[in-house]
């Protein structure tokens, strides 16, 4: 079913508006905000709608919610464990940081897709997109530490299975990932 894309956008900024606003758990404010989250984000979105398709498949936009939001979920995890890990490295004396580029080829290929993941590493702490090659439809990223370049990748390669199905890519999550390449060099095999 295919819908026009600006009240939906309007609509997602006024859920928005209700975690900006930090709406009460009850349902008269609940309700009484998101009211409020659409007189602002209706117009906005109206307003906007050249920036964006005129029209949304909502069924495949349903579908890729709990894809989503699994992301989400895997991302914080590895934020979280990131800030550990370079906390740890800064504190501790001693401490190893072994810093690497690794050239990581993706299986997603939308401009969403691609820039999802990147902005992904790039937020997550020790690691920083540096950029992409377009033609090998790859990135290239710097890690703190770069001695197990697999472990590296794992999360990435977990984030781009949501990726594939969040944004309707050609390729399923876990068809055969493409090789990384470790400092430009050779390649890690797969």
């Amino acid at each position: 079913m295919r819908v026009r894309t600006w009240p939906v956008v309007g609509v997602g900024l006024a859920v928005l508006w209700l975690f900006v606003r930090d709406a009460e758990l009850a349902l008269a404010p609940l309700f009484g905000q998101f009211l409020g989250g659409l007189a602002v984000g209706l117009p906005i979105a109206f307003l906007f709608r050249r920036f964006y398709d005129d029209r949304i498949d909502l069924r495949r936009l349903l579908h890729a919610v709990p894809y989503a939001l699994l992301y989400l979920l895997t991302f914080s995890r590895e934020v979280i464990v990131a800030n550990v890990d370079v906390a740890y490295r800064v504190l501790a004396p001693g401490s190893t940081i072994e810093p690497e580029v690794i050239l990581i080829p993706l299986r997603v290929e939308s401009d969403f897709g691609v820039t999802t993941i990147a902005n992904s590493i790039t937020i997550t702490p020790g690691t920083i997109t540096q950029d992409y090659d377009a033609e090998r439809n790859a990135l290239y990223v710097h890690v703190i530490d770069g001695r197990d370049p697999e472990a590296v990748v794992a999360p990435i390669r977990t984030w781009e299975d949501y990726a594939l199905l969040i944004f309707d890519e050609e390729l399923e999550p876990g068809s055969p990932a493409p090789e990384i390449v470790v400092d430009g060099g050779e390649t890690d095999g797969r």
